[in-house]
């Protein structure tokens, strides 16, 4: 479940992940370490499901349309490595000054543990956007890599916010060059729940 930045605040974003990328490529702290997202894949998860028995699918759509859920404006934050030790992402801080993205959070996934066997993750909701992963299988050059990098202050962010306008629930397709997303069902934030 997600939410999703705008495609013009998406777009930016992935253009400010281009200069940190040709800024480690320039001066090899990260040659070929970060994979770029597409900025349509960028979203702010709400809740991670993991791997879900097909069965469910209808089940979780049902039980989004239960969240009541508002509009919300969303800003950009500074940039962070995921997680902090080891890194694997490229992220940015997603800002709530309203606080109805944590509201939202929350309901939905009260909702869905409720309608599945799935349960919500103990750690503390931290919304950030992923605009790279650290290229898998580099060994130790990753890690040299991924030191180097980090030790390096990285530029910052696009003032950026935006306003979502549904929540979604997604689909991914893992593959070697990386995920790809299908929507299943979305519900327009203050709205009715439409197919994806």
């Amino acid at each position: 479940m997600a939410v999703d930045p705008s495609l013009a605040a998406a777009e930016e974003l992935g253009e400010w992940a281009r200069m940190v990328a040709s800024g480690a490529r320039a001066d090899g702290a990260a040659r070929g370490m970060l994979r770029l997202l597409d900025p349509r894949s960028m979203h702010v998860t709400l809740c991670f499901l993991a791997s879900r028995p097909v069965g469910e699918i209808d089940a979780l759509a049902d039980a989004l349309g239960t969240c009541p859920a508002l509009p919300f404006e969303l800003s950009v934050g500074a940039p962070q490595w995921l997680p902090p030790r080891r890194a694997r992402a490229l992220a940015v801080e997603v800002h709530d000054r309203s606080g109805e993205l944590a509201r939202t959070q929350e309901r939905v996934s009260a909702a869905l543990a409720g309608a599945s066997s799935w349960q919500p993750e103990r750690r503390r909701f931290r919304p950030h956007i992923t605009l790279a992963r650290v290229r898998q299988g580099a060994g130790r050059g990753a890690r040299a890599a991924d030191r180097a990098a980090r030790a390096r202050p990285l530029p910052p962010t696009p003032r950026l916010s935006f306003t979502p306008d549904a929540i979604v629930l997604y689909r991914s397709w893992l593959a070697p060059e990386g995920a790809s997303y299908e929507a299943i069902v979305s519900r327009a934030l203050a709205g009715e729940p439409t197919d994806g």
